[in-house]
């Protein structure tokens, strides 16, 4: 054996393991409550870390651009069956790197350049890649977009309608990643139907409640669902194409490949494969329904302390707090909520500012930390500290800090597993 098969990370690179060490004492003695994030299993990790990283392949499951690819083929294939399962569909692509990938490749098979698109705002709560001005996609198609009711923060369907039947879009895009509000998809596929358009929806954040149960599913209204395997499904960063209807799978197989990606992450396919079967085992339903509940009481309990939510509440995993009344940026209260141990992120309301040092919102989620085990007392207590923060409690800083140490103590991650 030479000595590269010897070295390891403490002795080979010293800066990088520092650095890995903190970022797991971080993750252990921090509460996550950033809603695109959530934490894998010890079995995803270790699919990861797998020697079959160092497999290049192109192309599918019994027809590769290499040799050498059996093995893969029963992973990749694998991951494949678990997702028909799990979300009940006819066609599974589970090789985009990441779900702005699995939307480009959808954009790729089903518009050209300078086509019309339609999806929900930045502000309202939509993402980049749905035809956001800095994303590619907002640079190649004629993207427009649609917002949310000012005083109820909701989709108002009869304004979508009407402006879809203006614009006439190729494609009719819903979902998004602050939207907190369940989506009436078989109304969006009605007004897609009505002009003409395919209709796309990015289930990014909400596909592990889709596969627990507790969320309506788009797969019998969309022509086309992507999702990650991320947030709510915490699994591996990266994306997933489904569709109930295999008309799609030739465009869309080389849309991914060869169109917008070349050989596949084969250590992520096979961590895709590990949380796909997990989200498949009985507990995972339980998992998705104790999200929705500690997201309804930390959006309760914030309500309760006379903080104010986008849309009065939430029916996903993730609530938007409105911080205009007490003239606050999301930013300050980021700061101050990381220097008790609690992550979170800044984000724009609706008709907000375009400028992020100018939002008022701040936006949680309660995945991560449920993964933990927290619940119903423990969601209580951190709305309340995250109330008296808001309301200029800086006396308390050390009490909420405590608070949050016992929390992560009573509640860790990763202990004696890596």
């Amino acid at each position: 054996m030479t000595q590269f098969f010897r070295n390891d990370l403490a002795s080979g690179d010293p800066l990088v393991v520092d650095a890995l060490n903190a970022e797991l004492n971080r993750q252990q003695n921090q509460i996550e409550l950033i809603a695109s994030e959530n934490i894998v299993s010890p079995a995803v990790l270790e699919a990861l870390g797998h020697p079959i990283t160092n497999k290049t392949l192109e192309g599918y499951p019994g027809n590769r651009f290499h040799g050498g690819g059996e093995y893969v083929d029963i992973v990749e294939q694998a991951a494949i069956d678990r997702a028909k399962e799990l979300f009940g569909c006819d066609y599974v692509n589970v090789q985009p790197h990441s779900g702005t990938q699995a939307n480009q490749a959808v954009f790729f098979a089903t518009v050209s350049p300078g086509d019309c698109i339609l999806s929900m705002n930045l502000a309202a709560g939509g993402h980049l890649s749905h035809g956001a001005g800095a994303n590619l996609s907002g640079r190649w198609f004629d993207a427009h977009h649609y917002a949310v009711d000012k005083e109820t923060g909701r989709i108002d369907y009869d304004e979508l309608e009407s402006t879809a039947k203006t614009l006439r879009p190729k494609l009719l895009i819903a979902g998004g990643s602050a939207y907190p509000r369940e989506i009436d998809f078989e109304r969006f596929a009605a007004i897609a139907r009505a002009v003409d358009a395919l209709f796309l929806v990015d289930i990014a954040h909400i596909a592990g409640l889709v596969a627990g149960g507790v969320h309506p599913s788009p797969l019998p209204f969309a022509d086309i669902v992507t999702c990650t395997t991320t947030k709510t499904m915490r699994g591996p960063r990266g994306g997933l194409i489904l569709s109930r209807d295999t008309f799609w799978e030739k465009k869309l197989q080389s849309a991914i490949f060869p169109g917008v990606q070349g050989s596949l992450h084969t250590q992520v396919i096979a961590a895709k494969a590990v949380c796909l079967g997990e989200a498949l085992a009985p507990g995972f339903r339980q998992y998705a329904a104790s999200i929705v509940s500690n997201a309804k009481t930390l959006a309760k309990t914030l309500m309760d302390n006379n903080v104010d939510l986008v849309s009065g509440g939430t029916d996903t995993h993730m609530v938007l707090l409105d911080l205009s009344r007490q003239g606050l940026k999301g930013q300050v209260l980021q700061d101050a909520l990381a220097r008790v141990n609690i992550t979170s992120n800044k984000n724009p309301i609706p008709f907000d500012s375009a400028k992020p040092s100018e939002w008022a919102g701040l936006r949680l989620g309660v995945s991560a930390a449920t993964t933990r085990g927290l619940g119903r007392d423990e969601f209580e207590t951190l709305g309340s500290i995250i109330a008296e923060i808001i309301h200029d409690d800086d006396g308390a800083m050390d009490r909420h800090r405590n608070k949050v140490l016992q929390m992560c103590q009573q509640f860790p991650v990763y202990q004696d597993c890596i």
